[in-house]
């Protein structure tokens, strides 16, 4: 079903926004402590969205927040979001659905032991976010390189992801190394709902 032409215009609008926080927010890109949480969807989230899913979120400068959702493999190959110049096959891993927004845009996270050149999000240490089209195509012409694609991403403008912390529609876990580019993800979702909800040791 087509989005109303009201939510077209917020999901535009929404994508503008956030486009702009990784052209300009993402180039200020200090060795940071992180900036990043695993956002993990509550039983209760029924948004066809993001139901089930745990998200890489990190914050830009204008408080808006971008992220890529970690376990949503696709069906659809590499070469179906590149253009016909760019060569996909140094890629072996699968393309996961990033989000809602810009459903074809490729977005990378990767590991890099210097500061990326081309615009960033510095989201671990070592760790980056990008949709930066010269830092993707870095990515797949070296085949040493760390990183996983994502089609589309998610976001929140100035305030919105606040507004869904207070209708209590996610678990806050920090964000690690090891399950941004855990391997097989199914299962993710259960695992970290248990680690969300495992009672704290009393003192």
């Amino acid at each position: 079903m087509s989005p109303r032409p009201g939510l077209r215009t917020t999901l535009a609008a929404l994508a503008l926004a956030l486009l702009a926080a990784f052209a300009v927010g993402a180039q200020a890109q200090p060795p940071a402590p992180p900036n990043s949480l695993l956002l993990i969807a509550k039983p209760t989230l029924l948004d066809p969205n993001f139901a089930r899913t745990v998200v890489l979120v990190t914050q830009a400068e204008d408080a808006s927040t971008v992220g890529v959702i970690l376990n949503r493999p696709l069906q659809e190959k590499l070469q179906a979001f590149l253009p016909q110049d760019l060569s996909g096959e140094n890629y072996k891993d699968r393309v996961f659905q990033g989000g809602p927004v810009m459903r074809r845009v490729i977005i990378s996270v990767f590991r890099s032991a210097t500061t990326p050149q081309a615009p960033a999000f510095h989201v671990l240490k070592g760790i980056y976010l990008t949709t930066h089209p010269a830092n993707i195509r870095a990515l797949l012409a070296d085949p040493a390189s760390q990183y996983r694609l994502y089609a589309g991403f998610s976001g929140w403008a100035p305030n919105q992801l606040q507004s869904e912390f207070m209708r209590d529609g996610w678990y806050v876990l920090p964000a690690d190394a090891e399950t941004v580019f855990r391997k097989e993800t199914e299962g993710l979702w259960e695992e970290l709902i248990r680690r969300a909800t495992k009672p704290k040791p009393t003192t």
